[in-house]
C-alpha cells in the first residue's frame, strides 16, 4: 500500500485531504515496470487507472489517420493513463485508448478502472458531468472539424488539378477541330493538281519537300523574334511575287519549319511553274497540318502526365509502404498544386540527387507536402518565392519548403503543431494541417518536423530515417 504523502506530492492529488487520500491509497497499489516494459497495451480491456511516481513513461497511440503516433517522453510524476474515461460509465470506452510504455525503469500507482470512476463520480459530481460533455462534445467536434479539413484540401487539390486538365484538353479539341478543315483542304488540293496533270515524279518531288519540312520543325535552332520576323516577310514576299494567294498567311508556318527562299526556288525547279502555286498552298497547309498533330500529343502527354502526378500523389495501385524517391513525391505535389500557384510566385526546387530512396508510407507524406505547400503558398499571397529542398545527413533525409511570407511570430512557434491552433482568420483553417503533419511525421516515420521563421524567410523542416523500422516488416 502506498503512503499517502507520496499521493500528496503528485499534482493530481495535491488538493485531497487525508480522508480521501488514505481512501485513495487503499484502493490501488504500486507496480514496478522494467525499461520497455508495457504499462498498458491499446485495445486490452480497460481495467486500470495509471499515474507515474517515479521513472519515465511514453503514450503510443495507433490512429486509423496518421498510424502509430507516439508522444514525447514523460518523467514528470503525476502524469497518467490507462482508463482515464472510465468516469463515464457505460459510454465509457471498454479496452484502453492508447498503450504506456517505460522507457526506464518506473514504478506507478495502478487504481482499479471501477474505483476510479466511483471516486470520480462521488467526489466530483460537477466536475465529471463536465469532463463527460467535454469529452463526448470534443471527439465529435474533432470528427467533424477533421472530415471537414479532408474535404477542404481534396476539393482544394481536385480544383488545381481540373484546371491543369482543363488546358490540354481544351488545345487538343481546338486542334483537332481545326485539322478537319485541314485534312479537307488538303485533300482537294491533291485531287486538283492530279487534274491538273501533275506528273509522278513531281508529286513525288513535292511529298519529300513536306517530309524534309516535317523533319525540321523538331530541328529548327533558337531565333529570336526580330530573325523570325525577317524571314517571314522574305518569304512571304517571294509568295506574293509567284502570285501564291494569302501568301503572308501561310508564310509563317513554313518558316516555322525551316522553309526559307532556298527551298521555294527548289520547289519551283522540281514541281514546274505551272504547278508550283498550287503545290506551294499544298505544303503550307501539310506542315500545317504536322503541327496541328504535334500540339495534339503535346496536349495528350500532358493529361498522362498529370494524371501520372495524381496517382502518384495518391498513390494508387501501390502498396502503403515503400521506399520511393521522395523527390517523385514532391514534384508530384508540386503538379498538383500547378494551378493554385499565382503567376507572382516563383518556385525553386534544390534537390539533392545523391539522397537514396527513403522507406516511408508515401501516400501519407503527400498529405504532408500539400498542407506545408498550402500554407506557405496562403503565407505569400499573390507574389514571393516557394522554396523545396532536400539535402541528406547521415541516417537521414531533410526536405526543407520555405516561403518569403510573413513568417511566424516567436510568441505563437511553439504551438504552431497543436490541434485546432491556427492563425488564419475564422473559416479560412481548422489548425489540423500541422497537427496532422506532424502525427504523419514523427508519429507514422519516426521523424521530426520543425520551424525556423524571420518575416520574409520561413522554413518549415522536416527529417525522416533511411533506416527502414522493425515495425513496418
Amino acid at each position: 500500500m502506498i503512503d499517502i504523502e507520496e499521493l500528496r506530492k503528485l499534482f493530481l492529488f495535491e488538493r485531497l485531504n487525508d480522508e480521501q487520500l488514505s481512501l485513495l491509497a487503499a484502493s490501488g497499489g504500486v507496480r514496478t515496470f522494467e525499461q520497455d516494459e508495457y504499462i498498458v497495451r491499446q485495445g486490452d480491456p480497460a481495467e486500470c487507472f495509471a499515474v507515474l511516481l517515479e521513472g519515465e513513461i511514453q503514450m503510443i497511440m495507433e490512429t486509423v489517420s496518421a498510424g502509430s503516433v507516439a508522444m514525447p517522453r514523460t518523467s514528470q510524476p503525476g502524469v497518467f493513463g490507462g482508463a482515464t474515461a472510465a468516469y463515464l460509465g457505460d459510454q465509457a470506452p471498454t479496452t484502453y485508448q492508447h498503450t504506456l510504455r517505460a522507457t526506464a525503469p518506473s514504478r506507478m500507482f495502478m487504481l482499479p478502472a471501477k474505483k476510479f470512476a466511483y471516486i470520480v463520480t462521488e467526489w466530483f459530481p460537477m466536475a465529471m458531468h463536465l469532463l463527460n460533455g467535454l469529452q463526448s462534445g470534443g471527439r465529435m467536434q474533432r470528427e467533424l472539424i477533421d472530415r471537414r479539413q479532408r474535404l477542404t484540401a481534396l476539393g482544394t487539390i481536385t480544383a488545381g488539378l481540373t484546371h491543369e486538365l482543363n488546358n490540354p484538353a481544351a488545345a487538343a479539341v481546338r486542334a483537332v477541330r481545326e485539322l478537319r478543315s485541314l485534312i479537307t483542304n488538303s485533300r482537294l488540293q491533291l485531287a486538283q493538281l492530279a487534274e491538273d496533270g501533275i506528273a509522278p515524279e513531281k508529286l513525288r518531288a513535292l511529298v519529300d519537300a513536306q517530309d524534309a519540312c516535317t523533319r525540321r520543325l523538331a530541328e529548327q535552332p533558337q531565333r529570336s523574334p526580330l530573325e523570325i520576323s525577317d524571314a517571314e516577310d522574305e518569304l512571304g514576299e517571294a509568295l506574293d511575287e509567284l502570285g501564291v494567294e494569302d501568301a503572308w498567311d501561310l508564310a509563317p508556318g513554313l518558316v516555322n519549319a525551316g522553309f526559307s527562299k532556298e527551298d521555294l526556288e527548289k520547289v519551283r525547279t522540281k514541281i514546274g511553274e505551272e504547278h508550283t502555286t498550287k503545290a506551294l498552298r499544298w505544303l503550307a497547309e501539310a506542315v500545317e497540318i504536322t503541327q496541328m498533330l504535334d500540339e495534339v500529343a503535346e496536349a495528350t502527354e500532358r493529361i498522362t502526365t498529370l494524371i501520372g502526378s495524381a496517382k502518384q500523389y495518391s498513390q494508387m495501385d501501390r502498396a502503403p509502404f515503400q521506399r520511393v524517391d521522395v523527390h517523385e513525391l514532391l514534384d508530384s505535389t508540386l503538379a498538383i498544386f500547378r494551378g493554385k500557384i499565382p503567376p507572382g510566385i516563383t518556385v525553386v526546387t534544390d534537390y539533392d540527387r545523391t539522397l537514396p530512396p527513403i522507406p516511408c508510407y508515401a501516400g501519407e507524406l503527400n498529405q504532408v507536402w500539400t498542407n506545408l505547400m498550402h500554407n506557405a503558398l496562403d503565407a505569400m499571397g499573390q507574389e514571393g518565392t516557394l522554396t523545396i529542398r532536400t539535402a541528406h545527413d547521415e541516417d537521414e533525409a531533410i526536405v526543407e519548403i520555405g516561403d518569403t511570407g510573413h513568417g511566424v511570430p516567436e510568441a505563437i512557434r511553439d504551438r504552431i503543431f497543436e490541434p485546432f491552433f491556427t492563425t488564419k482568420s475564422v473559416g479560412e483553417g481548422t489548425g489540423l494541417g500541422l497537427d496532422i503533419s506532424y502525427r504523419i511525421v514523427a508519429g507514422r516515420h519516426g521523424g521530426e518536423i520543425k520551424v525556423r521563421s524571420v518575416p520574409g524567410d520561413t522554413w518549415f523542416e522536416v527529417r525522416l530515417p533511411l533506416r527502414e523500422p522493425a515495425e513496418a516488416d
